[in-house]
This record gives C-alpha cells, sequence and structure tokens, in this order.
C-alpha cells in the first residue's frame, strides 16, 4: 500500500511540474504553462529576434519601444486567468499586458520572480489570440520571462501551442506546420511526366518560403524566396542511402549529374537526408504563373533518370534545370504531390497562400491523364497541434495551400479534394526540351 501511495505521489509531481531548462514551474490542477520560445514574436519588426532566445526565454531585453506576442489557439470559449512566470526581475519595470481586447498594468518589482497573476480575460471566440507585454518604463534590463500560467474555462478545451522550450521544439514552432497536396494518379500506367502550374499571390512572396510544385517519391522541384534579393529554382534528389550526410554516401549510392542548364548551380544537399541538388537563380514574379515538368524514367543497369525543366512566361521557353540519374532504382514516376513550407524560423509569422492549376501526367507511351483528386496532409507541427494555422483545399482556380500566419480556420489533415477537370493538355513536345 505505501509502494502504491510513492507511486501516485510521484506520478502527480511529474504531472505538476514542468521543468524549461534552469526553472521549474510548480502548476496547480487546471493550470497550463505556454512557454516563450516557440510561441512567440517582436513587435514591430516580426521578423526580427534579439530578446527572445533559444533558450525559450525573454532576456537581455532593454528596449521600450518593442513589445512580445505569445500566441495561443484556443478551442473554447470563455473565462481565463492569466499570470506570467519570471525567472529573474532584474530591475523589475511597469508592464502592459493585453489579451483579446483588454489590457492591464502591472508592477514587477527588483526582487520579485516566479508567478505573478496579471488578471482574468474573456476569450469570445475560438481561434488564435496572443498576449502581448510591452514596457511602460526604460529600465537598462528588463525581467527575464519563461512563459505564462493559464487556467480557466477557455483552457479547459483543447489548446494548441508549442508545448516545449528546447531547440528542437523552439525550431520547428517558429517556422510553422509544412502543407501538403497529393495528386491522385493511374495506377495501371508506367507515368514518365508530371506537370503543374504555379502561382504565387502577390504579398505571399515571403522570405523563407518553399513553394514545391512536382514532388514525387524521391526528390522535389519546385521555387523559393531564400533572401530579400535571390530566389531560386530548385530541384533535388534524395540518394538511397539514408543519411543527413552526404559525406557518409557510398560511391555506389551517390546521385550522379548527368547535365545541368548554363547558369544552374549543382552540389549535394544533407540534413533532410541527402542526395543532390541543383538551383537556378531567378527571380519569378509573385503574381505570375509558372510551369514545371518532370521526368522519371528507367535508364538500366538498376538506375533512374530524373529530368526537370521550368517554364517562365517572361522567357517564353523551357529551360532545363538537371537530369540526374538514381543508383538502386528501377521505376517510373510516383508520389506526384506540391507542398508549401518556410525554411526560416523568423518568418514564421506572416501568412502564405499558393496556387496550384492544371495538374496532368504522361506515361511512357506519351499519353495524358488530368489529375483532378487531390488529399491535404500535414507535418507534424501540424499533426501534434503545435500549429494550427494550416490550410488547402480547392477553388475555381484549382487546388491552393494556406499555412502560416495565425489565422483562424484550418483544414483536418487527410481531407480530400476534388476540382473541375478543364481538359487542357499541355502543349509539349519532348522530342524538343532543352537536353542542356
Amino acid at each position: 500500500m505505501e509502494s502504491i501511495k510513492k507511486l501516485l505521489f510521484l506520478f502527480l509531481f511529474l504531472n505538476l511540474t514542468i521543468v524549461y531548462g534552469q526553472s521549474s514551474t510548480e502548476l496547480e490542477l487546471g493550470e497550463n504553462f505556454v512557454p516563450i520560445g516557440g510561441n512567440s514574436w517582436e513587435y514591430p519588426q516580426a521578423n526580427y529576434r534579439k530578446s527572445i532566445l533559444k533558450t525559450g526565454k525573454i532576456e537581455n531585453w532593454k528596449s521600450p519601444e518593442q513589445s512580445i506576442k505569445t500566441f495561443m489557439r484556443f478551442g473554447k470559449t470563455g473565462n481565463l486567468n492569466v499570470a506570467v512566470h519570471v525567472i529573474a526581475a532584474n530591475e523589475g519595470g511597469k508592464f502592459t499586458f493585453t489579451l483579446a481586447g483588454k489590457s492591464v498594468n502591472v508592477v514587477v518589482d527588483a526582487n520579485q520572480k516566479g508567478k505573478i497573476n496579471i488578471s482574468n480575460f474573456s476569450i469570445p471566440d475560438t481561434g488564435y489570440y496572443a498576449i502581448e507585454i510591452k514596457a511602460n518604463t526604460i529600465q537598462a534590463l528588463y525581467p527575464t520571462i519563461d512563459g505564462y500560467i493559464i487556467s480557466g474555462d477557455a483552457s479547459d478545451g483543447k489548446m494548441n501551442y508549442v508545448k516545449n522550450n528546447d531547440d528542437n521544439f523552439f525550431y520547428w514552432g517558429r517556422r510553422g506546420p509544412s502543407t501538403h497536396m497529393g495528386y491522385q494518379q493511374p495506377t495501371d500506367k508506367k507515368i514518365e511526366y508530371y506537370y503543374n502550374e504555379v502561382t504565387v499571390p502577390k504579398g505571399s512572396d515571403i522570405e523563407g518560403s518553399y513553394f514545391m510544385s512536382n514532388g514525387f517519391n524521391v526528390g522535389y522541384f519546385g521555387m523559393q524566396v531564400n533572401s530579400s534579393t535571390e530566389r531560386r529554382i530548385l530541384f533535388s534528389v534524395w540518394s538511397p542511402f539514408t543519411t543527413d550526410n552526404p559525406k557518409e554516401i557510398p560511391d555506389d549510392h551517390k546521385i550522379i549529374l548527368k547535365t545541368k542548364g548554363e547558369t544552374v548551380h549543382t552540389g549535394e544537399f544533407g540534413n533532410e537526408g541527402s542526395g543532390g541538388q541543383s538551383f537556378l537563380k531567378f527571380n519569378w514574379v509573385a503574381g505570375n504563373t509558372y510551369k514545371f515538368l518532370l521526368r522519371g524514367r528507367p535508364i538500366g543497369n538498376n538506375y533512374t533518370a530524373y529530368t526537370a525543366w521550368f517554364y517562365a512566361p517572361e522567357i517564353g521557353k523551357w529551360q532545363i534545370i538537371a537530369e540526374f540519374h538514381r543508383p538502386q532504382t528501377d521505376q517510373y514516376l510516383t508520389g506526384f504531390h506540391s507542398f508549401l513550407e518556410n525554411f526560416n524560423p523568423d518568418q514564421g509569422i506572416y501568412e502564405r497562400q499558393v496556387q496550384f492549376a492544371n495538374q496532368w501526367v504522361a506515361d511512357n507511351q506519351g499519353n495524358w491523364y488530368e489529375c483532378t483528386q487531390g488529399r491535404f496532409t500535414v507535418d507534424n507541427t501540424g499533426k501534434k497541434g503545435y500549429r494550427m494555422d494550416y490550410s488547402g483545399g480547392v477553388n475555381e482556380k484549382g487546388f491552393y495551400l494556406k499555412n502560416f500566419g495565425f489565422f483562424k480556420e484550418y483544414v483536418p489533415a487527410g481531407s480530400k479534394f476534388i476540382r473541375k477537370a478543364n481538359g487542357i493538355k499541355p502543349k509539349i513536345n519532348f522530342k524538343s526540351l532543352p537536353q542542356k
């Protein structure tokens, strides 16, 4: 009996105490801890991070001109009690906390730390809200804060936020959820070509975005915003050898570059699997529609060749990006899909959308088949509910994906959609496509 009591005590202790770095926050029943790390953003420049450290704390905060917003999604309306957890008060100060249209002034003394109550707030609707903190006094160094403690009716329902402050959660939580649209293709044909058309709406071409058009089971092909001055058309093929370090790939498993466009850069990539990578620096324009064509076919000796072409209306002709030969592979194309991701963790605050239209595949006999059915999925950041600002579906233009920005509505993963068939086959002479 005594051992059961000890186990029960240990269970309650572990479930009421959450450890983040050097601090521990003892929670009462009904309380939730919302960490700063992957949930918070600095304003007025939301893509500028100085005070929100990878340790998951607000630290070295020195400017009263900035405020910090911490986002969370509520699945239930009602009353919400909010307290801030201070690790080190430093010089303290006077602060304004704002949530759901209500602002409260709070004084933090120089020797004060731990749980500091803010106020009760009313959450009138489901969806995302942000707790904003702003300093009202000029101090040499403001308090170090690692999160908020919340309780009440609104927190009893399903809530969504990044649960932990470690590096992994910090990175993926701030990147935000990636979304995918998988296209149904004929299963009884040897599919040799994938065709897709991509339009990024004006204002959605945010730095860190990858609008991936022609994904397949061993690679991807699409366009990126790499910086304020550089954009790329990117084509990559994974090696059959599983590693995040391309230097570990044996020679008989390495991706072989067969040919590339004149101004295309090529090399290896790692960290998300490894393989061959190519990219064309091209300043594509938001609002314009670009065409992507991918070819995949067996070439003997257990090798498959993958070739990518890109069509920009500004140029008016197809350009080859590259052709890679993949060893240990003997197959035609499978797994036709698109995705939208943000690869810059300081840009996950900005909403993006992308339109994919007129998907077709062609078999090894040159017969075209229109792809009108799509299935929407999300990555682990979305699956686990850390971020719920994702959507996708179909509209009058075709399939679309929408991510980031902490918008209210989301589309359940696994949802299926059908776009209207248009019967407009791609007008492509395969024999006239450039080979270098």
